[in-house]
């Protein structure tokens, strides 16, 4: 099965654009995230399509930018935080080398809750990421060979346990 040597999936701010570009440094390969390639091909930042056009709508989109991401890229993919909601997505990720990276409420409300236009945690950034978290951990879990945590830990040290886990070479 061909495709991309790492996939990483997880909540939003968990790191995977950051991650994902460390590991791709470290294959020799490129790094492609599908919320940029969503945002170019709308043209205009994710979170302007959640407000202009809605979450329907940017699903979609979400759905067509894995596919073509899944199929036609080869280096390390990192997924938008909700792109395991599609069966079709989940069922296209089944047997491919998926990391889950993880991280705590507190973390994660840290990371995401003040610094970035955050569509889905707009009111209550606590209380809309555990929500959002019991929704996706198990479709998180479904389609991970591994989880990793990003809790207290630098890109370099997630970066250089998803590099162990699935047993790649570094370059």
């Amino acid at each position: 099965m061909s495709g991309p040597a790492v996939i990483l999936v997880g909540p939003m701010g968990v790191g995977k654009t950051t991650v994902g570009r460390i590991l791709a440094e470290r294959l020799g390969t490129t790094c492609r995230d599908t919320d940029d390639d969503v945002a170019e091909r709308a043209g205009k930042p994710v979170a302007e399509i959640f407000i202009d056009e809605g979450e329907e709508h940017f699903r979609a989109l979400e759905r067509e930018a894995v596919q073509a991401a899944v199929t036609g890229h080869d280096g390390v993919l990192s997924l938008g935080g909700g792109a395991v909601l599609a069966a079709e997505t989940r069922l296209l990720l089944a047997g491919r080398p998926v990391v889950l990276l993880e991280m705590g409420v507190a973390e994660a409300v840290r990371r995401t809750g003040l610094d970035a236009p955050r569509p889905l945690l707009t009111v209550n950034p606590r209380q809309q990421w555990r929500q959002l978290m019991e929704e996706r951990r198990p479709l998180y879990a479904e389609v991970a060979r591994a989880v990793v945590s990003t809790e207290d830990r630098t890109p370099d040290e997630v970066a250089d346990e998803i590099l162990d886990v699935l047993e790649l070479k570094k370059s």
